[in-house]
């Protein structure tokens, strides 16, 4: 038993020097919970960045800290807005999953009470290739509305060539 008096004491001095202390037992599923979503989030960069090394983009930089640090969900178009690649986590937005939207284009998400002035400066900024931001109304599949924030940009390749248009959404209050 003297041994163990010796290890436990070691054992103990050993965490007091360390910054990190033991969580509550309570506090593991808010970490699990948000681990998750990380790990998540993680699978997204890499679907991106293979999207991306397909497609030939020239900068993928851009897109790590919008999915890791802010959770965005993400919605990729090809040059003439169809849907080609969309993020895990629009369900929980809008109930769709990725595979039922992919070849649409974004007017499914949209219905009676979407702006027609705010949907017309988006077409315009992406007519003239030039990144856009507004708040528009979308529809769940449910077909209850929902405020949605898009922040859209136009994805070049190396040669300068438009070959992709990306949106960064999340619901608003």
């Amino acid at each position: 038993m003297k041994e163990m008096q010796h290890y436990d004491l070691a054992v103990q001095k050993f965490h007091e020097k360390r910054a990190f202390k033991a969580l509550p037992l309570e506090a593991w599923d808010m970490f699990a919970e948000r681990y998750g979503k990380f790990c998540q989030g993680l699978e997204e960069v890499q679907a991106l960045r293979d999207l991306a090394k397909r497609q030939h983009w020239g900068d993928t930089t851009f897109f790590e800290s919008e999915i890791l640090q802010k959770d965005h969900i993400v919605v990729v178009t090809d040059p003439q807005l169809h849907i080609v690649h969309a993020s895990k986590n629009i369900f929980h937005m809008n109930g769709y999953h990725p595979s039922e939207i992919i070849g649409h284009t974004p007017k499914i998400f949209q219905g009676k009470g979407t702006s027609k002035s705010a949907l017309t400066e988006i077409r315009a900024a992406i007519s003239a290739k030039r990144p856009f931001e507004a708040t528009i109304v979308n529809y769940r599949k449910d077909g209850s509305p929902y405020k949605c924030w898009i922040k859209g940009s136009p994805v070049k390749n190396a040669t300068g060539e438009v070959v992709n248009f990306v949106a960064f959404e999340r619901e608003v209050a």
